[in-house]
């Protein structure tokens, strides 16, 4: 391949096409994400390896694979990308009242009173700003915030540690258990499967089921279950009916309103364990807006979770808090 034909300049738009390619296997996921044609990505892919004088893909396997040479560029373009987005970020702190365009995702946990409320407040202190919020699973919103879908998120903290993403933790949110009010039963026949009570779990798809189940296997404990369920306000009904018991946290308790007088918290027997909620962000997300959004944050958690949880379950008050 000859250079002397090659661009001048290395562009950051080449770079930044380059790695969405690698990381996906393919020009489509670079088009739908830039909204750039395909045609155009492939050409850009093309200057850059003629820029570098090397082949950086196999262009004759599909999905896409990267050459040798390819897979170490990337290595390295990785950590200047991210140098670089950081870089941008710390530069734009401060101009929150210029910002154009936030999107904004949020775990379910939180949409029926806290991000509402979240919402009003950015948009009267962001006034030039157009706004999208999305609401999904916390692998769905981090998943999104890898692709810059989403330039910020509150979400249930990632299982490894992702230095695409800045991680802000915020809540210590400690698993509970919950029974029918009326249950006669005792917690512990309840939980080690003694008693004819099924275990409503969540969906094994989602993280915070994932962490439940970790948890019990350590423990040892099994319960018969025939009930599965993505939707936290469906197991507080079951729950509530006598249809069975579950393991959820206090925050999700929180939004169960209408069905708590028919509901009983417990503490988790033996040890205890709980997930971190956090507000995560690219690299590029102003650091004056993570202020902004975490300093409103901590006084919404306060009013809406703390204030009636704390006073139900006074035991909940030194396990269910901030995360400074």
């Amino acid at each position: 391949m000859s250079r002397a034909s090659a661009p001048k300049d290395l562009s950051l738009k080449w770079l930044e096409l380059f790695q969405i390619c690698a990381h996906n296997g393919s020009l489509q996921a670079a088009s739908e994400e830039t909204g750039l044609t395909i045609s155009t990505v492939s050409h850009h892919l093309r200057n850059l390896e003629d820029h570098l004088g090397v082949e950086l893909f196999n262009h004759a396997r599909r999905p896409m694979v990267l050459t040798p040479k390819g897979r170490v560029f990337l290595r390295n373009i990785d950590d200047a990308l991210y140098a670089i987005r950081k870089a941008k970020a710390e530069a734009s702190a401060g101009t929150i009242a210029d910002a154009s365009y936030l999107r904004v995702g949020s775990i379910e946990d939180f949409d029926s009173d806290i991000i509402p409320e979240l919402a009003v407040f950015l948009s009267r202190n962001m006034p030039s700003c157009d706004f999208m919020y999305h609401t999904d699973s916390s692998h769905a919103i981090l998943e999104m915030l890898r692709n810059r879908h989403l330039d910020l998120a509150i979400t249930t903290t990632p299982e490894s540690p992702t230095r695409d993403l800045v991680d802000r933790p915020l809540l210590r949110d400690p698993f509970v258990i919950v029974l029918p009010d009326m249950n006669e039963q005792s917690l512990s026949d309840v939980v080690e499967g003694r008693s004819k009570l099924p275990f409503l779990r969540f969906s094994s798809s989602l993280i915070i089921a994932r962490q439940i189940e970790s948890q019990m296997r350590r423990l040892g404990l099994t319960s018969p279950s025939n009930f599965e369920c993505s939707n936290n306000q469906t197991l507080m009904a079951m729950v509530a009916a006598g249809a069975g018991w579950t393991i959820t946290t206090p925050l999700l308790f929180a939004r169960a309103k209408r069905f708590q007088s028919k509901l009983r918290m417990h503490r988790f027997p033996g040890k205890s364990f709980a997930r971190t909620l956090a507000i995560v962000a690219t690299p590029d997300c102003s650091r004056s807006l993570l202020d902004l959004v975490d300093s409103k944050m901590r006084t919404l958690i306060k009013d809406h979770a703390f204030a009636t949880q704390h006073q139900s379950y006074p035991w909940l008050s030194e396990s269910f808090r901030l995360v400074n």
